[in-house]
């Protein structure tokens, strides 16, 4: 353990979304205003599918190609992708002691067994000892191992070669929150000197939109910014992969490796979602990371009700600053949103100035001078909240 805490320095970035992979394909999307949505795949439901992905490149053997679930190819590729911004792709050493923590949510299910119990539970009267009859006599006991959340980690390991200490969390966007923000503490404290931190989603898969669709929250009808999304709300979801390499500043420099910005601040919370209490949280968080000279806010708002409108509100209070919705272009990733988000924040700082706004709302502005710290939120669409700040390293 430190006495004083140690700058943390993000040295890879590894996404891979709608709108392409890398930094460069995200920088241009963004600035271009670029959205990628399918609206006939899934009717009612608007995703935002994965660009054309070769993961080949990423994963080279088409035997652990196999045996992961899409969610897990995103995430493993998007992995990859950061370990080679980094400089630490192949670099047995160093991907040794590497501690990787990972937001995830449940494996992909068995669609033609569960379509078949929902079917079969509209025929009968007592339907809870028929569902639990056909989920344990027709669900394979494989299903359940290919289920386990900390599979992608497993994979990455697998891979990739990262086998220092490894943890998953579960629990929506907040775990996206706290993976980045644990990654964050343990260097700064002393405990971890560089880790690989972030997530995966894979927006396609049947099971969670119909989910999702039993709280109301799936965007359908015509296609609106996030902001404009008031009187007809919903998150439209989004395929991503995102994960960071977090460094000590003295660790990166004693191998030469090239940072692409400072996190300076992560804090997290969770209300229980009284009416104002997001607003109240995100002012709280606020004073906690205090974002003094910040040009930016790179908003992880979903378009949920009312945590979006609360959010929004709270985002006003700070007219000085830029806003753009990220969830906008990409959609909305939960698990992975936040260290998406993080990820184009440092791209930006590193950029020195804010992409392009197309918001047709009017609520986004244009950004004025040069851009040297963002602060990046996460509200959760029904729980979490989380706020970042990313600086500009002189």
């Amino acid at each position: 353990m430190v006495d004083t805490p140690r700058e943390t320095w993000i040295t890879g970035v590894g996404i891979v979304s709608s709108l392409g992979e890398g930094p460069d394909a995200h920088w241009q999307a963004l600035e271009a205003g670029k959205v990628h949505i399918e609206t006939t795949a899934h009717a009612p439901y608007i995703v935002h599918p994965l660009a054309p992905t070769n993961f080949d490149l990423q994963i080279p053997k088409k035997g652990d190609q196999r045996q992961m679930e899409p969610w897990q190819r995103i995430g493993t590729y998007a992995a990859g992708l950061a370990l080679d911004g980094a400089g630490a792709k192949g670099n047995a050493e160093l991907l040794g002691r590497m501690d990787m923590i990972v937001a995830a949510g449940g494996g992909e299910r068995d669609l033609a067994a569960d379509s078949a119990i929902l079917t079969g539970l509209r025929k009968v009267a007592a339907q809870e000892p028929f569902l639990n009859e056909r989920l344990m006599n027709d669900l394979r006991p494989t299903l359940f191992l290919a289920q386990l959340s900390n599979l992608l980690a497993g994979n990455i390991s697998i891979v990739h070669g990262v086998t220092g200490s490894s943890r998953t969390f579960m629990g929506e966007e907040g775990a996206g929150v706290d993976a980045v923000r644990i990654g964050f503490a343990r260097i700064q404290s002393g405990q971890s000197e560089i880790a690989l931190v972030g997530g995966a989603q894979n927006s396609e898969r049947k099971e969670m939109l119909l989910l999702y669709e039993f709280a109301r929250h799936n965007l359908t009808g015509e296609f609106r910014s996030v902001w404009g999304r008031g009187e007809h709300p919903g998150f439209a979801l989004g395929s991503m992969g995102a994960f960071l390499v977090l460094e000590s500043s003295d660790h990166a420099r004693a191998r030469g490796a090239k940072p692409l910005a400072k996190l300076a601040a992560v804090a997290n919370a969770r209300s229980n979602r009284k009416p104002g209490e997001v607003t109240a949280t995100l002012g709280a968080l606020w004073d906690k990371i205090a974002p003094t000279g910040a040009g930016a806010i790179i908003s992880g708002a979903t378009g949920v009700e009312p945590a979006t409108a609360e959010e929004r509100a709270f985002l006003a209070s700070h007219p000085e600053l830029a806003v753009r919705a990220t969830g906008t272009h990409i959609g909305h990733g939960v698990e992975p949103q936040f260290a998406m988000n993080v990820a184009l924040a440092a791209i930006a700082v590193q950029h020195g100035r804010l992409f392009a706004t197309h918001d047709a709302t009017g609520f986004e502005h244009a950004a004025e001078g040069a851009l040297t710290k963002a602060v990046v939120t996460g509200v959760g669409h029904w729980r979490g909240e989380g706020l970042a700040l990313v600086e500009k390293i002189d």
